[in-house]
């Protein structure tokens, strides 16, 4: 038996498979570990790393650039570790040049993440669905794209080009932008903030034979369709970025209405999971057997050794 309480291995050859079945890969958002322990727990075969939940979660900010790659990639790291499933993750623009992409992906790929998103805004950056959006020239990203493909060390790792450029250029623009990215070398296009439905399955026409991504954003500029249209199509994976960051927010706010009122939580303990059954879903039954693997045989009677 090998002692481990960490998890996350082999998690961009799963993905990659995954992309190879052709099925269709929904992965719901995780701000945190914890989040990504209960996507795991429900049985969705890939987890979103939320760069605006991530943000949200860590400064209590909006998404408009004011997190760090370091800090992106530590987030992305933990949550990696924590679970089984591969995890795709918002890289926002690469940090910079295609240098400073160069540097992302390494960073990205220490993490343990299955894959990345990159996008052509300007930086500092905003959340694709907030106003005010600028792009770099699409040359440039294209560059960028390259080079995340060119500094990938691991074959499988997913590199997946995001043009932010329909709020800005229109969709004819964004879907030239999105095949010169995919002539680059991106495993997967990201064509953002779509507006109706008729544009997502435009989208979805220009790239029959390609990987796109779908992000269902609740209350974003993207209308909400379907995961059967989805399918059909030709949508591969679906994102649900703020799903569990929304209903987080409620119940914490829910509860602490109610210590606020009431004086105690009590009256909603039954809405609640138990102590003990919390402490066991996050691994204190794995903790515990990794106490006891290493524990001394005689912890009162002192080091020995030597005498």
């Amino acid at each position: 038996m090998t002692a481990r309480l960490t998890k996350g291995s082999g998690g961009a050859a799963r993905l990659r498979e995954l992309l190879g079945s052709g099925q269709m890969i929904v992965a719901p958002g995780a701000f945190d570990p914890l989040a990504a322990r209960l996507v795991e727990e429900a049985g969705f075969p890939a987890v979103y790393m939320t760069g605006f939940g991530t943000s949200a979660a860590l400064l209590g900010r909006p998404d408009v650039g004011l997190l760090t790659m370091t800090e992106m990639a530590d987030n992305a790291g933990r949550i990696a570790a924590c679970v089984d499933i591969p995890v795709i993750a918002d890289a926002d623009t690469g940090y910079g040049n295609p240098l400073n992409v160069i540097r992302t992906v390494g960073a990205y790929e220490a993490a343990g993440v299955a894959g990345l998103h990159i996008e052509d805004q300007v930086a500092p950056k905003k959340c694709g669905h907030m106003e005010g959006k600028q792009v770099i020239a699409a040359r440039e990203m294209a560059q960028k794209v390259r080079a995340a493909v060119e500094a990938r060390t691991n074959p499988d790792f997913v590199i997946i080009a995001r043009t932010d450029a329909r709020a800005v250029e229109g969709l004819d623009r964004a879907l030239e932008r999105a095949a010169l990215y995919r002539e680059a070398g991106a495993d997967v296009l990201f064509i953002e903030a779509v507006v109706t439905e008729e544009e997502a399955a435009a989208a979805a026409r220009a790239f029959p034979d390609v990987p796109l991504l779908f992000n269902w954003a609740e209350g974003g500029k993207t209308p909400p369709i379907s995961l059967p249209q989805l399918r059909e199509l030709g949508y591969q994976i679906v994102i649900f970025p703020i799903s569990t960051l929304l209903a987080a927010t409620a119940a914490m706010r829910a509860i602490l209405q109610e210590i606020a009122g009431a004086g105690t939580p009590a009256a909603r303990l039954s809405d609640l999971p138990s102590f003990g059954e919390f402490v066991d879903f996050i691994g204190l039954p794995q903790v515990r057997e990794v106490e006891q693997r290493y524990a001394a045989a005689d912890p009162g009677g002192g080091d020995q050794i030597g005498r």
